[in-house]
């Protein structure tokens, strides 16, 4: 192995070389046909801007207004300068990251399907799942999935001569994220092989492009410490989506089996996006619910959250089986706005047209904001309860309805957390309603958030702690060893 693969495994420092860092050709002046594009794709940040101040309840939460206009400057300049939508798409997904708002961004499946085609259908997919462990990037896909060389838990230090640190660095600026909490976004820049689309793949492919003949060549050291190169071809989008999961509509999205070696039920919920679905999962998870109620031999229960962003409120069919009283979380709902400027209702889409105008609904609450109802919301205790030990796996991706799940886990004393913090934020999260804005002149399509939780009194930027914390180690991903679920048995066992 040469000197320049094993410099790959030092730390990255300012210069290191990536497509970034070359200097760019000066931008000719533009012609009367083109200034008139620029104006054009200047009334779009024009637009941007008049929306987020309009309606965005959490605007202001994290940054300051001096720091909004300084940006919605720079935005406006970068977007209308850049050359291509590749490019205007990369500035707007940066600037909407810079807001701190986990729900705020260019949704890379709202996009109109021409606009979809032209960002993300490049060959520039690793052909494997993989997390990031600190700075460090780890294979994780079963061995049966990967290609020759590569084996799981093999730690990855350079793709195409780059450092794997300097690209996460490179990256993060376009991960949403609520407030500080970095390692949400560090979670969303993991490859799960659970989404058509992941983060990871969309930007590593807009930011350095597809690799050179279609192929990665990868600075690679194996769990028992052997550095080499291996080069792997680059996936398709269309190869990345034909490895996903096909499950059948109204198939269970959840599995509940009972670990024998502990007498512990164990539910395994990775998403709970079920808006649409077919699938009757209120019903099936009071059947496992009532069953383990019944159960005298079941010690206890572990929900098992991880890579889990939220959707509905679906764990409230789970808390209030084990809470021994009602759950009350004071959080102010907040709004912007009592109905829309109608001038903006062409560019305002969205799946529920009572959200253009809450009506008497919404009463003043300062100088800023509008109250909405249900400033306290409860989850009720239901019987028959469920006297046994609860136990929730969480990470960084626990972010929606997880991490309003977890919070009152954790406040109401019904059960522990195990695992890693949450994403989300105790300083609150925008979300519940939604517009999609699609901007005229560029196409592109990004979510606006219309209601914001605010906590009544000040809180720490951060995710929720969890009781028992372990965090994932190297050596565990490649011996298949899974820590955090074994810490989460002993506990729900009683131990």
């Amino acid at each position: 192995m040469d000197r320049r693969h094993a410099l790959a495994w030092i730390a990255a420092g300012p210069a290191a070389a990536t497509a970034q860092n070359k200097p760019k050709a000066p931008v000719p002046p533009p012609s009367a046909a083109s200034a008139a594009a620029l104006s054009s794709l200047g009334a779009d940040i024009d637009l941007t801007r008049e929306i987020l101040a309009t309606l965005h309840p959490g605007l202001l939460r994290y940054i300051s207004q001096l720091q909004l206009d300084a940006s919605m400057v720079s935005l406006k300049r970068g977007f209308a300068s850049a050359p291509d939508l590749t490019q205007r798409y990369l500035v707007l997904s940066r600037f909407l990251a810079m807001l701190k708002c986990g729900h705020s961004y260019a949704n890379f499946f709202n996009q109109k399907t021409e606009v979809a085609q032209a960002l993300f259908d490049k060959r520039s997919r690793l052909p494997f799942e993989m997390r990031w462990v600190g700075e460090g990037m780890f294979i994780t896909s079963e061995q049966e999935r990967l290609p020759s060389p590569l084996t799981r838990g093999t730690q990855v230090g350079a793709i195409n001569g780059v450092p794997v640190r300097t690209m996460l660095q490179a990256l993060l600026p376009y991960a949403r994220a609520d407030g500080g909490n970095d390692a949400k976004r560090r979670n969303l820049l993991s490859l799960h092989g659970l989404a058509r689309y992941e983060f990871f793949d969309v930007f590593h492919g807009l930011v350095y492009g597809e690799p050179p003949g279609g192929v990665f060549r990868l600075d690679v050291k194996t769990p028992d410490g052997r550095i080499s190169v291996a080069d792997v071809a680059a996936l398709s989008t269309a190869e990345r989506h034909a490895q996903l999961p096909s499950v059948a509509d109204d198939a269970p999205r959840w599995t509940w089996r009972i670990d024998e070696g502990h007498g512990v039920a164990v539910l395994t919920m990775p998403s709970w996006a079920l808006y649409n679905s077919p699938w009757d999962w209120q019903a099936w998870l009071v059947e496992k619910l009532d069953a383990l109620a019944a159960d005298d031999a079941a010690k206890g229960l572990v929900v098992d959250l991880r890579g889990n962003e939220g959707g509905l409120d679906c764990g409230n069919l789970i808390l209030e089986r084990f809470l021994a009283a009602d759950s009350v979380q004071p959080m102010r709902r907040l709004v912007r706005y009592q109905k829309t400027p109608p001038h903006l209702n062409g560019v305002l889409e969205t799946w529920d047209n009572s959200f253009r105008d809450w009506g008497a609904k919404a009463r003043r609450f300062d100088d800023r904001f509008f109250a909405l109802p249900a400033g306290e919301t409860a989850v009720r205790a239901k019987g028959p309860r469920i006297a046994k030990p609860l136990v929730v796996l969480t990470d960084a991706a626990n972010s929606s309805a997880t991490f309003v799940f977890a919070q009152r886990v954790k406040a109401s004393g019904a059960g522990k957390l195990v695992g890693e913090a949450t994403g989300g934020n105790q300083r609150g999260i925008n979300g519940s309603a939604f517009f999609f804005v699609r901007l005229p002149a560029s196409g592109i399509e990004f979510d606006l958030p219309l209601i914001g939780s605010f906590p009544p009194q000040p809180m720490p930027d951060a995710g929720i702690e969890p009781d028992v914390k372990v965090d994932v180690a190297a050596v565990d991903i490649a011996t298949g060893i899974d820590a955090q679920l074994e810490r989460a048995l002993v506990l729900a066992k009683g131990g």
